[in-house]
């Protein structure tokens, strides 16, 4: 019977009309004609910018002053300019106008409304892997907290640059500064980033019991600390296209219990409770969204390759490939859909615990099994989603402040169903590797400033578990 109930939510989700392939109607009309007719592109204004460098935002137009361009294609590529300038996530607002100075000429107005890009902010951050396992496990216990300051700025020299200092205190705590700067040379293809960090944490996530639930070794006292330094190089040389190449070392620093037979001899795979490796890797990414927070048209996917440690067996020598595709369909009258794919793969087989994390981290995971960690060397993810948006508005507010002038909401009902799995090598098995894992379920998004949103989500899953989960996400 849950089989059967399954397999209706698949056949309700893809069932729909697939072949109605209307345009979103947030979109900017382009006239019907059949003009060969080509107009020249005079000059470029660009209007509301105060800290962001307007070059920031040429740089994101595809077409350039001097440039001709079929007048059939006008709306087109402006309508292309809005959504790349958007997803710089340096405006909460962006509007690209065509004004007609002739018969064969026109120019560009961009109009854009800068976000809040300061943040110095207090911080109150979940330890757990997401607030089901908070709620479940824990009874939301508020010992289970990190707090302290986090200071950002998201545009600190006006060139998109990002500069973030963490200070955090509590069950775990950590000193943290990360810069990037996507645009550092003249022509602005090529960019850098630096991160470095020492965690510290009153817990150890040491083993994955046969139910697939996490087993931990906590203590009063701090058990695990970790140095983190990281440099990235960026290139991105068209507008959807980016080459990521990285390279850093990770130290690991565990309480001496750790290693002991009861516990996990295999958490780092060297015999010992300490143990740092390099790494280096390369990361393809291609974003053709309209919203590069909360997608709705569209197509991304991106290829991870991670070499960590210096050779290929034992201790924390890892080789892993990561890939992910996703493509979001608009259906007409506010009804989207979206398929996302997402795989990983591991050599050796067998190594190192903390290298045997699949399913359950971060956006890899099955909606209704967000309860559960599943390893594996190697897995897959095949996710679809059909979504209406029900109703969208906007909350005035009643200060001034021009970055923030009202507050929107947007609600999207939606039903959804994944399929899943993972390998792992037989003396690591449980419950739930090595075996088809279905779910699937209905939920509400909600959507508000800044493309923060709020997933409540009734899912239904492979052991017949039927529950409520909440996952939220920011774009800071």
């Amino acid at each position: 019977m849950k089989v059967a109930c399954f397999f209706l939510l698949v056949i309700m989700c893809v069932g729909y009309p697939l072949s109605s392939r209307a345009q979103d109607s947030s979109l900017i009309k382009q006239p019907i004609t059949d003009s060969l007719a080509r107009m020249a592109l005079r000059e470029i204004q660009v209007i509301g910018n105060q800290k962001t460098k307007t070059f920031i935002i040429l740089r994101e137009i595809p077409i350039k002053p001097g440039d001709s361009i079929q007048a059939s294609r006008i709306y087109e590529t402006l309508e292309r300019s809005r959504f790349l300038i958007y997803n710089t996530n340096l405006f909460s607002e962006v509007n690209v106008y065509p004004v007609f100075v002739n018969g064969s000429e026109f120019n560009i107005f961009v109009m854009v409304r800068e976000r809040w890009y300061i943040y110095p902010t207090p911080q109150f951050k979940l330890v757990d892997r997401n607030v089901n396992e908070w709620i479940n496990i824990h009874n939301a216990s508020f010992n289970r907290v990190t707090y302290g300051l986090k200071f950002a700025h998201y545009n600190f020299s006006g060139r998109a640059d990002q500069l973030r200092v963490f200070l955090l205190n509590g069950f775990n705590r950590m000193l943290a500064v990360s810069y990037s700067n996507p645009y550092s040379n003249a022509k602005l293809t090529e960019g850098f980033g630096f991160t470095a960090s020492i965690t510290q944490s009153r817990e150890v996530q040491y083993k994955t019991d046969n139910s697939n639930k996490l087993l931990r070794f906590t203590n009063d006292k701090y058990v695990r600390t970790e140095l983190l330094f990281r440099a990235n190089y960026q290139l991105r040389r068209g507008y959807y296209r980016r080459h990521i190449f990285f390279a850093g070392y990770h130290h690991h620093d565990l309480n001496d219990s750790i290693k002991r037979p009861e516990f996990n001899p295999q958490y780092l795979n060297n015999g010992r409770n300490y143990g740092g490796f390099p790494f280096i890797g390369y990361t393809f990414q291609y974003i053709n969204t309209d919203n590069v927070n909360y997608p709705l048209t569209g197509k991304r996917y991106t290829a991870t390759i991670l070499k960590q440690g210096t050779g290929f067996t034992g201790g924390m020598n890892l080789l892993r490939i990561d890939a992910q595709y996703s493509k979001y369909t608009p259906f007409g009258k506010n009804w989207y859909g979206n398929w996302d794919f997402y795989g990983t793969v591991k050599a050796p087989f067998r190594t190192a615990y903390i290298n045997q994390r699949a399913m359950g981290y971060q956006d890899f995971y099955m909606r209704g099994l967000e309860n559960y960690v599943i390893d594996g060397y190697a897995a897959a993810i095949a996710k679809y989603t059909v979504k209406k948006k029900i109703v969208s508005f906007q909350i005035p507010l009643p200060w001034n402040i021009k970055s923030i002038p009202y507050i929107p909401f947007a609600f999207y009902a939606k039903t959804y169903a994944d399929i899943g799995w993972s390998e792992n090598v037989s003396e690591l098995n449980n419950r739930l590797n090595n075996r088809f894992l279905y779910s699937g379920g209905i939920g509400i998004d909600i959507i508000s400033l800044y493309d923060i949103f709020l997933q409540v989500e009734y899912s239904i899953n492979p052991l017949g578990e039927k529950g409520l989960f909440l996952h939220t996400k920011t774009n800071f």
